[in-house]
């Protein structure tokens, strides 16, 4: 059977994502997933003409053309709004088409029309001006995938997956937030999205210890002994492998990388750093828990480099290849 293509959306039209997207459809044409973007057609057209980088662009009416165009062009399904950017310069007047863009994709995956989505980076600042209310893609696909849904970010690149417990919030405020029933929630959702959307049957999960050293022996607080501790072993009496709390500067050498699939990092920058270290050019931003499959490239939207046509599209054709293979694992499963 052969396998949806995948939904592109737009992101922020005044950053790098017209040109990624330009320069992802040559690299992947011939053999790599196939894929289409919910955009305007006509500013497609204008980025490709501004940056040199000539592209075919055939405008589809629904997913299912895509494949008809394999190798041609780039299919481009109509958005339906005017689109007027400048680059480098976010205007409030645009946010409407990057939420529609993100609502369609995710229509046409739950409707089987798309495999994935794979999203393209948003200006949330821009957002939140224009009234939008969430921090940012993972919570505004929760909201769109319905009541009940809990998401769980996990940056995967090829040698480390890390999942933060805690997210986009001062670090002054994580020791409040971390709770074991939080650290134990994350662990079953990433345990399930490893067996179903990465095709491991057992996966193994590491947890980091909050404080340094993991808190030897409460030398250097409580929070391990108190919080992750207790996670790890209620994870353990669910037949899932966890392991730690593990001090944090030890988990992400090569060797202790062999020992885990998925490190659950209690803090944004514990998780990220290791991860943007080992591929600062091809990681993936993936949302967990969701009934569809997302992935993004793991950068912003990089508003300095959209006029130069300097920008790489190595994080998107990662995505793109990520969202793929998931999609195959999950329909496997099913």
């Amino acid at each position: 059977m052969t396998q949806a293509p995948l939904a592109l959306t737009m992101g922020e039209p005044a950053g790098i994502g017209g040109e990624i997207m330009l320069k992802t459809w040559h690299q992947l044409q011939e053999s790599g997933p196939a894929f289409f973007v919910i955009d305007d057609p006509r500013r497609l057209a204008e980025i490709s003409e501004r940056l040199n980088i000539p592209t075919p662009l055939v405008t589809i009416s629904e997913p299912g053309e895509t494949l008809l165009h394999q190798g041609k062009a780039l299919p481009v399904l109509p958005i339906g709004i005017d689109v007027v950017a400048e680059p480098g310069t976010p205007r409030t007047q645009t946010a409407e088409a990057v939420l529609q863009s993100i609502a369609m994709a995710v229509d046409f995956s739950r409707d089987g029309h798309a495999g994935a989505v794979v999203t393209n980076p948003i200006q949330k600042s821009v957002l939140k001006e224009a009234g939008f209310r969430h921090p940012g893609h993972t919570e505004y696909l929760g909201e769109l995938a319905g009541p009940g849904t809990r998401t769980v970010m996990m940056l995967a690149g090829p040698d480390l997956r890390v999942v933060p417990v805690t997210v986009h919030i001062p670090l002054a405020r994580v020791p409040h937030e971390l709770t074991t029933d939080l650290i134990v929630e994350t662990g079953r959702i990433t345990a399930e999205a490893l067996r179903r959307d990465f095709g491991i049957a057992a996966p193994r999960l590491a947890l980091a210890g909050l404080n340094p050293h993991a808190g030897e022996n409460g030398m250097l607080g409580s929070e391990d002994a108190a919080v992750v501790a207790p996670a790890v072993k209620r994870l353990c009496a669910e037949g899932i492998d966890a392991s730690g709390p593990l001090p944090g500067d030890t988990m992400f050498h090569e060797r202790a990388r062999k020992r885990y699939d998925a490190a659950l990092c209690m803090y944004h920058d514990q998780a990220l750093i290791p991860l943007k270290t080992l591929a600062f050019d091809d990681g993936v931003n993936t949302t967990l828990g969701l009934p569809f499959v997302r992935t993004s490239p793991d950068h912003g939207t990089a508003l300095d480099l959209a006029a130069s046509g300097g920008a790489s599209p190595d994080s998107l054709i990662a995505s793109l290849h990520l969202a793929a293979e998931m999609a195959r694992c999950r329909a496997g499963h099913g």
